[in-house]
């Protein structure tokens, strides 16, 4: 989870690691720096970026063990070893106690050599070999195999591990650059942290539903990801804010309000080989109140480390939208201490380049209507096939048409609309198939500004004809028009 960048077209910085440590202590004190207002800060350049290219961007690795390297799967074998052993022992949840040195060792041995008595150590023993045998059942400790993560069995071998098993042992390994006993230290630590908070139950709680406009779930990007959008400019409430940040209690609250948030993703994936394994985080910028807010800085903190700590490779990538300028200076300052695999995770957008951007990675059809895309809410208007959108390209000085045919008396259309950069002329018209009918304006000729959002509209016809729409393109740059319509023959 978060706080990075990237800009489509410069490889930028982030701020949020998947599990790096070293990573995310840099980018706090670079925080603090910029709250501070850091004179170091004042130099940078906060000049916008360039134009929104296509991005080095990052791909997700493959859960195939065909496809993993040597010292991958061997790796991997290792944890599994390891893992199922602890499992199998009984003591995966237990803390590991710090191992004696030497000169400790020896200076044991030589302390109970001198204060031992054999033949008292002689006669305990032969008590011992007297006593009588205790019973089977209280000899044996209960060993529990079922254990499991994110809804994966993690017993590998002969005790119920699936597919699953590779891919969930795999994110703790990529996060720990294959380091087994770091891997297996990280995983073990997040079992006892999702024992200790009662994760595992965790959907079941009822949690800040008045953040429930701050981050939320909604459709999948092109790859099959599940989308999570975090807006940050809920908070420029200042009633919310307290609520939510005020105490230390009410940042507990909203701490555990978002690890639940993630296991509502994370129900959402398909963690198998081939499967989309990890989530698409939107993160929206506008009007967030920035780093100089104590309390949002505090808690935005400790939900990086939990979210890293416990949650490794769950993201493939942080789009950051309708970016501030001080997001910009913080950028210059941590992109230095970033890892280029962190930096490939994720993009950044400024505001007039939101929709452009999230189409690299989103369907239209699936994304939010506020950012330019068709997807509204409670809205069945469109489905199946019916919701696929079409593209035209309008080159510079030319105009386009769009033709939605209605063979039928009381057909009624219904039809989306968007262009991308707008600043288009626009007009929708009902051209009837009887030459002796009059054309019907359904939308006058209007200039539309870059501003304006997709279009629904709809139109019951009373004879045979067809919706004419109308794109004029007077800009020195061609504009991408996406739409998409339906006709239906009411009773």
């Amino acid at each position: 989870m978060t706080v990075e960048v990237t800009t489509e077209g410069t490889n930028m910085a982030e701020v949020v690691t998947d599990g790096n440590q070293v990573e995310t202590e840099k980018v706090a004190h670079v925080n603090e720096k910029v709250a501070q207002g850091d004179d170091k800060v004042k130099d940078v350049d906060e000049s916008k970026p360039r134009t929104v290219e296509k991005s080095s961007s990052y791909r997700e690795e493959s859960n195939f063990l065909s496809d993993l390297k040597e010292f991958e799967r061997k790796a991997l074998n290792e944890l599994k070893e390891k893992l199922e052993e602890a499992i199998r022992e009984n003591n995966l949840y237990m803390e590991e106690s710090p191992k004696k040195t030497d000169e400790k060792l020896v200076a044991e041995e030589k302390e109970a050599k001198e204060e031992g008595d054999e033949k008292e150590k002689a006669a305990q023993e032969s008590e011992e070999e007297n006593e009588p045998d205790v019973s089977a059942d209280e000899k044996v400790v209960e060993i529990n195999t079922d254990i499991s993560l994110w809804g994966v069995p993690l017993l590998p071998r002969g005790g119920g591990g699936t597919e699953g098993t590779d891919v969930v042992l795999l994110k703790f390994l990529r996060a720990r650059e294959f380091k087994v006993n770091d891997a297996f230290e990280m995983l073990k630590k997040t079992l006892r942290w999702r024992k200790e908070a009662k994760i595992d139950s965790i959907l079941d709680e009822d949690l800040c539903a008045e953040l429930s406009s701050a981050a939320y779930m909604s459709g999948v990007d092109r790859d099959g990801h599940p989308v999570c959008y975090n807006v940050f400019g809920v908070f420029e409430s200042e009633e919310l804010y307290q609520k939510t940040f005020g105490t230390d209690e009410k940042r507990r609250q909203f701490l555990r309000w978002r690890c639940q948030l993630m296991e509502e993703g994370i129900r959402k994936l398909d963690l198998k080989p081939g499967g989309a394994s990890s989530l698409l985080h939107i993160n929206d910028l506008k009007r967030s109140p920035g780093p100089a807010k104590k309390e949002l800085r505090i808690a935005t903190k400790q939900a990086i480390g939990i979210l890293q700590d416990n949650y490794p490779e769950l993201v493939a990538k942080n789009i950051f939208i309708n970016v501030p300028l001080w997001y910009y200076a913080l950028n210059a300052l941590i992109s230095p201490f970033l890892t280029q695999r962190t930096k490939s995770k994720f993009v950044v957008a400024r505001p007039a380049k939101v929709t452009e951007t999230l189409l690299k990675y989103i369907p239209v059809e699936e994304i939010p209507d506020h950012y330019g895309g068709f997807k509204r809410e409670n809205d069945d208007e469109f489905s199946g096939k019916d919701g696929a959108a079409s593209e035209l390209i309008v080159k510079a000085g030319s105009t386009e048409t769009i033709e939605i045919p209605a063979l039928e008396v009381g057909t009624t259309l219904v039809w989306d609309l968007t262009v991308l950069g707008w600043e288009v002329s626009y007009k929708e018209e009902f051209v009837p198939v009887d030459e002796g009918s009059y054309t019907i304006i359904v939308q006058k000729t209007k200039k539309i500004s870059s501003q304006e959002g997709p279009i629904r509209n709809t139109f019951r016809a009373n004879e045979p004809g067809k919706v004419v729409l109308t794109i004029e393109n007077t800009s020195s740059k061609k504009r991408r028009v996406l739409h998409r319509y339906k006709a239906s023959k009411s009773c």
